[in-house]
């Protein structure tokens, strides 16, 4: 899917590749091949630049040609409930447009519609760069935060009763906090070269930083350190939280079999009882009066005493 905007600080309109002007957006999601030589003949822009963020494994980077900057970002994204992943998006410069390509569409780019057009301007394209990262970042910041919450709901339910259903959801979980640490860390090392790059001249001719842009690039490294912050320290939450909740399965899984063992110890003592007493030869108290309730009486008493004994050494 191939959309072209462009705002003019109170509006956002829509057009298309025949009436581009500059300062325009180009915004391609999953596109088709011939979406992209579309726009590689109406900007110029390298064919590989655009199919760079069209690969699901791709890290982020920075990209620089003549007259293009590619920007590659890895963006939080969810999968269904308590699955949680990241996607690369790629962002290309050029004197005249700013592309966005990516897979599928985002919660990232979402947030820049018509109802928000006075919020950001097409046409300032390092400031709409910065504001896409802060938007990526800030929605890492969300997600982490519904990942706690639902960490403690799966909590409460496993004090009450250890299922196999809330582990394989804390596993979901916390192979979404993996996913989130790589991607944050490589998303790191790309703010902090376009920090250092705000002063090389190679690029000047297509990132022009003001002080509220350097402001807003500043806000970014400092939201996406938050967030390695804080996916380091939910994800030991969660570490340590599922070798607890692993100990005490052990642990009850222990205490029902010692009780099984002890069970089985008491049941096996009349049985055997049982078993001399019921021979088909000559046995004590075989020709007495009552020697039927005396024996039950003796099995009663040693397998109460057995079960004393097994109770006083905890064996219950």
């Amino acid at each position: 899917m191939l959309k072209v905007f462009r705002s003019n600080c109170t509006r956002l309109f829509e057009l298309t590749l025949q009436t581009l002007e500059k300062g325009a957006w180009l915004k391609l999601v999953n596109p088709t091949p011939e979406e992209l030589e579309q726009v590689v003949a109406a900007t110029g822009c390298p064919l590989d630049f655009l199919k760079a963020a069209l690969d699901e494994e791709e890290r982020s980077r920075i990209e620089l040609d003549e007259d293009f900057m590619l920007v590659i970002t890895n963006i939080p994204v969810t999968r269904g409930h308590d699955s949680y992943d990241t996607l690369p998006l790629g962002i290309i410069l050029t004197p005249e447009f700013i592309i966005t390509v990516c897979l599928e569409a985002n919660d990232v780019l979402a947030d820049f519609n018509p109802e928000n057009a006075r919020a950001f301007s097409t046409f300032k394209k390092t400031r709409f760069l910065f504001q896409i990262l802060y938007k990526s970042a800030a929605l890492y910041l969300k997600y982490l935060k519904q990942i706690n919450r639902r960490t403690d709901e799966i909590e409460r339910y496993l004090r009450r009763s250890m299922q196999n259903k809330e582990i394989f959801q804390l596993l979901e979980l916390q192979k979404g906090l993996t996913y989130f640490a790589a991607s944050l860390r490589s998303n790191g090392i790309v703010l902090e070269k376009l920090l250092r790059l705000r002063s090389t001249s190679q690029v000047q001719h297509l990132i022009k930083i003001y002080e509220e842009d350097e402001d807003l690039l500043e806000d970014v490294i400092i939201e996406n350190k938050q967030a390695i912050e804080m996916v380091e320290m939910y994800s030991r939450i969660l570490n340590g939280m599922m070798d607890t909740f692993t100990s005490i399965i052990s642990n009850n899984l222990n205490r029902v079999m010692k009780f099984l063992a002890s069970m089985t110890i008491i049941l096996a003592i009349p049985t055997m009882v049982a078993s001399f007493m019921g021979m088909n030869v000559d046995i004590p108290l075989g020709g007495i009066h009552g020697g039927f309730l005396a024996t039950l009486l003796f099995a009663g008493a040693v397998t109460a005493l057995s079960a004393f004994g097994l109770w006083r050494k905890d064996m219950f």
